[in-house]
C-alpha cells in the first residue's frame, strides 16, 4: 500500500531471488558445465567440505560467531533499504508531486537489476586481502562515510517548509546510490556465507538474511518514521510536548554511518576468510561467458515467452500498491500510522509461505498464480475506496480506531493474495530452472520478476498528476492544469481544487488492464507449467 509497507514484490522480500553467489564466472569449464553439486560453484562447493583430517563439520554453537556476524551484515544491509522506503512518505507529507514521488522510485530498482554486475564482484577481487572482503569492507566504508556526509546535507535536500520545496533529484541520486551499495554488498555476504559457515550449518545463512534485512528494515523505516514524528513522540514517549521528533534524518543517518565504519573496521581486521580453492587463470573471459550464458537463457523461446508475460502480469496491482499509502498520507493518515500497520503483518509473512507452499509444491504451481490474481485486483478497488473514506471519517483527533481496523485488515487480505503469487511464482523458477546451471537461470528468472513490479509502479506514480482534473476556484478565466497556471490562479486569488483524482482513474484502469491480462493472456501463462523439461533447458557443448 506504500513504500513502507506493500512494496514486498519490489526487490527487499524477494530474498529467494538472492542466488547470485551461485554463479561461476570462471573459465575453466564452459558455464554450462561448471556448477557442481547442490548448483555451488565448484571452489565454493569444495569450501564447504570438511578439511582432510578434521573431524567434520562444525555444530551451530561451534560457528555462533559466524553466524552472529551474518547477521549484523544484513541488519546493516536493511537499514539504507528501510530508509529509502521512509523518504516517499516523508516527501508526500512535504506535498511533493506523484510526478517527483515516480522519479524518486527508480531507488527500489538496483535490488531488483543486481544481476547485471553480480559476476563482477564475484571474480574480481584482491587475493590477498579475500573475495569477498575485497567488495565488502570498502562497500561498507563508502557507505559509512556517505552517510555522515549525507547527514550534514539531508535537511536542506528534504526543504526548509519555508518556500523551498524537496530537491527530488539530489535525494533521488543519494538514495539511489545508497541501494546501489547496499545491492553490491548484498552480493558479496551472500557469497561469502557460503564458505563462512560449513556445509552442515549453511542453511542458517537463509535464515539470517531473512531475520536480519527485516530487522534492518524495521529499524530504517518502521522505528525512524515513529521517532521521528513529533505527533508519535509527544503522544506516547514524551511528558513535554516539543515541535519535533526523538531523532531527524539527520541524526538517523550520522549513527548509522557511525555504525558502518565501525563495524567495517572490525570486519576488516579481525574476520579471516576461509581459503578457497579457487581457479585463477582468466577470469575475466569467465565474465564473459556469464553474460553469454543469461543471453542464452533469454533466447530459448520459453523463457522469452515467460518474460514477457510476467513483465506485465502485475501492471493491474500497480496503482494499489504504489499510490494507495501515499493518498492515505495525502488525506492525513500519519505517516508513522500507516508504517506501524507492518508490525502486526509480520507473524503473518512467517506464516503465510509455509501456508502456500503446501499448494505451490505441485507440478503446477501456477495455478495458485493464477487463482489469486482476481481477488488480488478487487483488492485494488477496495484501497481506493480506503482513500475515498478517509477525509469522512477523519475527525479533529484523527481517525477513529475502526478504521484503522479495516485497514488493517485489507492490508491482511492484500498480503495473502500477494505472497501466493509470489511463493508460485518462486516455485515454478525453481521448477523450471536447469539444474546445471540453477543458479544463474533462477536468478535471472527472479531479475525478470522483479522489474516486472518495478516498472509499473513507476508509471503508476508518473500518471496520477496527468490524469488528474483540477480547477481554479475563486478566480475566473484562470486554470490549473500546469505548475505555472496553478500559480497564476493563486495569485488572482484563487485555489486549485481537485475536481477529479487521477488515483481513482489509474485504480479502475489498472484493474481493467488486471483482468484483461488474467483472462486473455493468464490462460497463456498457465501453459508454461506444462512445457517438457527440454523446452528449459541451455543448449550446451561439451
Amino acid at each position: 500500500m506504500s513504500p513502507a509497507i506493500a512494496a514486498k514484490e519490489g526487490g527487499r522480500q524477494r530474498r529467494a531471488g538472492s542466488h547470485h553467489h551461485c554463479m561461476d564466472v570462471r573459465s575453466e569449464a564452459p558455464p554450462a558445465l561448471a556448477l557442481c553439486e547442490d548448483g555451488l560453484p565448484g571452489g565454493e562447493a569444495e569450501a564447504l567440505l570438511p578439511e582432510p583430517g578434521s573431524r567434520g563439520a562444525r555444530g551451530c554453537r561451534g560457528e555462533l560467531g559466524s553466524i552472529l556476524l551474518l547477521l549484523v551484515l544484513y541488519v546493516l544491509q536493511g537499514i539504507p533499504l528501510g530508509l529509502a522506503g521512509s523518504v516517499p512518505l516523508i516527501l508526500q507529507s512535504k506535498s511533493a508531486s506523484y510526478t517527483d514521488q515516480a522519479f524518486f522510485s527508480f531507488v527500489f530498482w538496483p535490488f531488483s537489476l543486481k544481476l547485471l554486475w553480480a559476476p563482477l564482484v564475484d571474480a574480481v577481487y584482491l587475493r590477498g586481502f579475500g573475495r569477498r572482503k575485497s567488495w565488502l569492507v570498502p562497500t561498507q566504508y563508502i557507505l559509512g562515510l556517505f552517510m555522515i556526509y549525507m547527514s550534514t546535507q539531508v535537511d536542506m535536500l528534504l526543504g526548509d517548509g519555508e518556500g523551498r520545496g524537496p530537491d527530488v533529484v539530489a535525494l533521488t541520486v543519494t538514495f539511489f546510490l545508497f541501494e546501489f551499495l547496499a545491492a553490491t554488498q548484498d552480493i558479496a555476504v551472500d557469497g561469502w556465507a557460503l564458505t563462512m559457515l560449513s556445509r552442515e550449518n549453511v542453511g542458517y545463512a537463509s535464515t539470517c538474511n531473512s531475520v536480519g534485512q527485516t530487522a534492518g528494515y524495521f529499524l530504517g523505516n518502521v522505528l525512524f518514521l515513529a521517532l521521528e514524528s513529533a505527533s508519535f513522540c509527544n503522544k506516547y514517549l514524551r511528558f513535554q510536548p516539543q515541535p519535533q521528533g526523538i531523532v531527524t534524518l539527520s541524526d538517523f543517518l550520522f549513527f548509522w554511518g557511525a555504525v558502518f565504519l565501525i563495524t567495517t573496521t572490525l570486519v576488516a581486521l579481525l574476520k579471516k576468510e576461509s581459503k578457497e580453492l579457487t581457479p585463477t587463470k582468466e577470469e575475466m573471459k569467465g565474465i564473459t561467458d556469464t553474460y553469454r550464458l543469461l543471453i542464452s537463457i533469454i533466447k530459448m523461446p520459453a523463457v522469452l515467452t515467460f518474460c514477457l508475460l510476467i513483465l506485465t502480469a502485475k501492471v493491474g496491482f500497480s496503482a494499489a500498491d504504489a499510490v494507495t499509502g501515499l493518498k492515505l498520507v495525502e488525506e492525513g493518515v500519519p505517516k508513522e500510522h500507516l508504517a506501524l500497520l507492518a508490525v502486526p503483518m509480520v507473524p503473518l509473512q512467517i506464516i503465510l509461505p509455509l501456508i502456500i507452499s503446501k499448494y505451490t509444491a505441485g507440478p503446477q504451481p501456477l495455478n495458485t498464480f493464477y487463482k489469486a490474481m482476481p481477488f488480488r485486483l478487487l483488492l485494488g478497488l477496495e484501497f481506493a475506496f480506503l482513500v475515498w473514506w478517509a477525509p469522512k471519517v477523519k475527525h479533529e483527533g484523527g481517525f477513529p480506531v475502526y478504521y484503522y481496523v479495516v485497514v488493517l485488515l485489507s492490508y491482511a487480505l492484500h498480503q495473502i493474495t500477494l505472497y501466493s503469487m509470489y511463493v508460485a511464482i518462486m516455485a515454478f523458477n525453481a521448477k523450471v530452472s536447469d539444474p546445471l546451471i540453477g543458479g544463474t537461470y533462477m536468478t535471472l528468472l527472479n531479475t525478470v520478476s522483479n522489474l516486472g513490479g518495478n516498472w509499473p509502479s513507476t508509471v503508476a506514480l508518473w500518471l496520477v498528476d496527468p490524469l488528474t482534473v483540477k480547477e481554479c476556484a475563486g478566480a475566473q478565466e484562470q486554470t490549473c492544469g500546469t505548475t505555472v497556471a496553478a500559480e497564476l490562479c493563486t495569485k488572482a486569488g484563487g485555489s486549485c481544487v481537485t475536481t477529479l483524482d487521477g488515483y481513482y482513474v489509474e485504480s479502475v484502469i489498472c484493474v481493467i488492464l488486471g483482468f484483461g491480462w488474467w483472462f486473455l493472456l493468464g490462460p497463456k501463462f498457465k501453459k508454461l507449467q506444462d512445457e517438457g523439461q527440454s523446452s528449459w533447458k541451455c543448449k550446451r557443448t561439451n
